[in-house]
């Protein structure tokens, strides 16, 4: 019988908790499993709680949360054998459309219970871990923006986008990348990917596979920015990141060097750091429950 640790976010989700909780009831409730549910307080309480857990041996941690909840307690995760599951409920939910597990809780919880468990690689920016993206320079910024707004979706996500495009001023990045060393003036976009998405089906890097053993920087300079959305049939067939005026590399380590130490954007936190950021992998780091369709 495998131990079963549901955590929630009380304050994520549509409709309340407890469509979440009937959700994994009626799918997890069987001979197979030992279903416990706690409520997560704060990110501290979440990881006090997962950690007890795992001292208690539990096998499966489900995360009825968004993508920054799943941040939380997936890093808490990694290293173990302790298996991540994900019902989606939050706003954009990034990790779980990657890898298509439906945002309806019972269709969620099902797609769960008879999914299959793989390993997927991390991405570590100075001490903090991802595994969705991290972004330094506009699209960073947007984050600190969108979580002013009073409500949650693509709309304010755009208008915040909107914003910051006014206000953002770009700085210069001095870039090593395995070894290879690329100078960026004025960069407005600059993530690096672990995962496909930053969420609500806003693709950033199309072809991005969780056990590639990489991450993948997408950076495109600010005076380049109207070229690349000139050709709007390459967003449709999900190739802009293969665009000329695209810098599109796929790497294991990486510095990048800023002139100033502004926040970076984390799974869709946004986090305070130094002027110099040092990326790289981790592979094969996270043991996560997917659908069986996406294998």
């Amino acid at each position: 019988m495998k131990k079963v640790l549901v955590l929630i976010n009380p304050k994520s989700g549509m409709g309340g908790p407890y469509r979440y909780i009937t959700a994994v009831q009626e799918a997890w409730d069987n001979d197979d499993h030992d279903i416990f549910f706690q409520f997560s307080q704060s990110a501290a309480d979440g990881v006090a709680k997962v950690k007890r857990a795992i001292e208690y041996g539990i096998d499966i941690v489900l995360v009825v949360g968004g993508d920054g909840m799943v941040n939380t307690i997936g890093g808490a995760l990694v290293g173990t054998d302790v298996s991540l599951g994900v019902l989606p409920a939050g706003s954009g939910n990034g990790f779980a459309r990657h890898f298509k597990i439906p945002l309806q809780p019972a269709a969620a919880a099902e797609a769960l219970l008879n999914g299959c468990t793989i390993p997927i690689d991390v991405g570590k920016a100075n001490e903090r871990l991802f595994f969705v993206t991290c972004s330094m320079a506009w699209d960073g910024a947007l984050v600190e923006t969108f979580e002013k707004y009073p409500f949650r979706g693509l709309v304010p996500y755009v208008l915040a986008g909107a914003q910051q495009l006014l206000e953002y001023k770009a700085e210069p990045f001095h870039v090593e990348i395995d070894g290879e060393r690329l100078d960026f003036k004025h960069p407005l976009i600059f993530t690096v990917a672990n995962l496909s998405q930053f969420g609500s089906d806003f693709l950033v890097a199309p072809d991005a596979k969780a056990d590639s053993g990489d991450l993948e920087l997408v950076a495109i300079e600010k005076n380049d920015m109207p070229m690349v959305l000139a050709q709007v049939h390459r967003f449709i067939e999900k190739t802009f990141h293969h665009h000329p005026l695209v810098t599109n590399r796929h790497f294991k380590k990486m510095t990048v060097r800023r002139t100033s130490d502004s926040p970076i954007q984390i799974d869709g936190e946004i986090y305070k750091t130094d002027k110099e950021i040092n990326i790289e992998v981790l592979p094969n780091a996270l043991n996560v429950i997917i659908p069986k369709t996406v294998e």
